[in-house]
């Protein structure tokens, strides 16, 4: 049985405030989908995110949809990365992603078979300097503030009109309704339903070699860890959504 996200917060004396709601936007949202531990990339578009919000007075927000672990090369460095202040003028929101869910569920339980070491975990501690070898100690050895920017994501970030989560919804009801798991782990489902009206969802979690723009939705996940190319889309009231993206090299194959 899966465990609940509570459930694997509670060791670590983390309030669990899964939905993170504001009444007003900020000047800008940009919206960065799965890094998937290239850190590279993480960084090359960053840099385009900051010479394009040059001219845009007043704050802007770096939300990452989830995912920033396991698969691509460097998690240790993405974590390094987004645990430092982010740039001026800059507020940065993480939500949690099914690979962040899995890293604390292997916490909380190490075991040799765990989804998490064989969905892109070994990798993650491989960018941490540790063989791939079984030993049931090898959580340890992850820095604590990496294991407390885990803890504290959020599942969900709302504004006016916009909802950010990193899988989808799995119902037309408010976010803080939906089920725990949709918000990590939907795709088809919420993929084929119609829109909510009013309702924009941004969001990650399925790849795909081009972002995906669809009445209700955006899907920011281009498989950075595969293609080397990350995505990010800039939304700003009153505007058209912009996407931003890295053009690199891939570390694998989607899928």
């Amino acid at each position: 049985m899966r465990r609940r996200l509570s459930d694997l917060l509670a060791p670590y004396g983390v309030p669990f405030r899964p939905h993170l709601g504001f009444a007003a936007w900020p000047a800008a949202i940009y919206a960065i989908g799965d890094v998937h531990g290239c850190r590279d990339e993480l960084e090359e578009l960053e840099a385009a995110i900051i010479a394009d919000a040059a001219d845009i007075e007043g704050e802007k927000w770096l939300v990452g949809l989830g995912d920033y672990i396991d698969r691509g090369p460097d998690s240790a460095g993405v974590l390094d990365h987004l645990t430092r202040p982010p740039p001026p003028g800059f507020r940065r929101i993480s939500l949690m992603g099914n690979h962040e869910f899995m890293l604390l569920d292997f916490l909380a339980d190490p075991q040799p078979d765990s989804r998490w070491l064989y969905n892109g975990g070994l990798e993650t501690l491989a960018s941490y300097g540790l063989a791939p070898e079984w030993n049931p100690q090898i959580g340890h050895h992850i820095p604590r503030n990496h294991i407390d920017f885990v803890t504290c994501l959020h599942l969900t970030l709302s504004v006016p009109g916009v909802v950010f989560v990193h899988a989808g919804l799995g119902s037309t009801a408010p976010v803080e309704q939906q089920d725990e798991a949709d918000l990590l782990w939907i795709r088809t489902a919420f993929h084929d339903a119609p829109p909510v009206p009013g309702r924009l969802v941004v969001h990650g979690h399925t790849p795909d070699t081009l972002p995906v723009i669809a009445p209700g939705r955006i899907c920011v996940d281009t498989g950075a860890f595969a293609t080397g190319v990350l995505t990010a889309v800039r939304l700003m009231p009153g505007a058209e959504p912009k996407l931003l993206d890295t053009r690199g090299r891939g570390h694998g194959n989607i899928g």
